[in-house]
């Protein structure tokens, strides 16, 4: 943008909240990066970013909003780029389209205009594959890069790629090698996305699950809504990060308001849950118990699941969680260990409901 004097860039996500701890703070980083901290004006709310010797502007939208999307209007030039970070997560291709037509216009003598797409290639059958990959276009340039060609990753970073390779090659093959993911033998297909407003569900009852993490695996909230006599289950809310400590997760949990509801969170962690209930949130560990894990699943996969578009990390989760395959490639009957936190805390969420029900824990 400092070389193109006239160019704009809006900065997209599927969910609007998402956008501050990824895209902005990177978009940061880089400003300061390059020293070029004085000719930058950074502002949170809302979040937007200024070069102040023209006025040119990034923008951060959210798709969750997409009347913001349509309705850009520039102030110098012309809108130009377009990022989509984490674009695994819009599911439509309808969505993409109504993104791409924001950016019609006129383009200003010496500008272009370009849609820059970022993603892991997790499930070859999502529609950007047959759009981009699959295609001979010269107006597409589809480039599929890993750790091994990145030039600002530090020795430690490199070392958890390495680990990856041993302890998770179905992830690695992807995260790490770039490689589009096969997905075969989902734990949960009675699912779907569709939005829902809390008026859809006043007659359903509240099932708040947490999973703890901190260095390698994300702590992890689950927040929905179960209708046990129609068999439905709406899933409305997650968080889903890396490196919260417990007065963190207190904190966040009182921010997106869930502070008075009833928690059940993983029992492996006695000393986070006494701490938590120390701080004031009504929580208490999971009973569990033998085969615990595959009777909450087939309970859970009696259920319909309507997932909120807002809950991104769910969606990615579910659509990926799979049986475990042994050396000969034959599933074996327990789940994979990955994609699986949002998992988890779904199923701690919902143990006193399959606990009433006869399921043995």
């Amino acid at each position: 943008m400092m070389k193109y004097a006239g160019s704009n860039m809006l900065v997209v996500r599927k969910t609007y909240r998402t956008l501050k701890d990824s895209c902005f703070t990177e978009l940061k980083w880089a400003i300061k990066r390059l020293h070029v901290e004085h000719l930058w004006t950074v502002k949170e709310s809302p979040l937007e970013m200024t070069y102040f010797p023209t006025g040119q502007k990034i923008y951060f939208r959210g798709l969750d909003d997409p009347l913001k999307i349509t309705s850009i209007a520039v102030e110098v030039g012309a809108l130009c780029w377009m990022w989509i970070e984490e674009a695994y997560e819009i599911a439509s291709e309808d969505d993409f389209d109504t993104l791409a037509e924001s950016m019609l216009g006129d383009c200003p003598k010496g500008l272009f205009k370009q849609i820059t797409l970022t993603f892991n290639p997790w499930n070859e059958k999502i529609w950007i594959k047959k759009r981009f990959f699959d295609v001979d276009d010269p107006d597409v340039l589809a480039l599929t890069t890993n750790y091994l060609c990145n030039e600002w990753l530090s020795e430690a970073d490199k070392k958890v790629f390495e680990q990856m390779k041993e302890r998770n090659p179905r992830r690695y093959n992807v995260a790490g090698l770039g490689n589009w993911g096969v997905v075969e033998g989902l734990v949960y297909e009675n699912w779907k996305e569709q939005n829902f407003t809390l008026n859809d569900i006043k007659d359903c009852k509240t099932a708040v699950g947490l999973d703890f993490g901190y260095t390698n695996d994300p702590s992890a909230l689950f927040v929905g809504f179960i209708d046990t006599g129609n068999k439905k289950l709406y899933v409305w809310d997650e968080f889903y990060e890396k490196g919260l400590s417990n007065q963190k997760i207190y904190e966040l949990v009182c921010r997106m308001g869930y502070s008075k509801e009833r928690i059940t969170a993983d029992c492996a962690e006695p000393k986070s849950i006494a701490q938590l209930k120390g701080l004031g949130l009504r929580i208490e560990g999971a009973k569990k118990g033998a085969d615990s894990v595959n009777n909450g699943i087939q309970w859970i996969q009696d259920l319909e699941i309507v997932i909120h578009p807002r809950c991104v990390n769910f969606l990615t989760e579910i659509a990926n969680y799979t049986w475990a395959v042994d050396k000969f490639g034959k599933k074996l009957n327990v789940p994979i260990d990955d994609f699986n936190h949002l998992m988890d805390a779904m199923r701690y969420a919902l143990e006193k409901y399959i606990r009433k029900s006869g399921w043995i824990f």
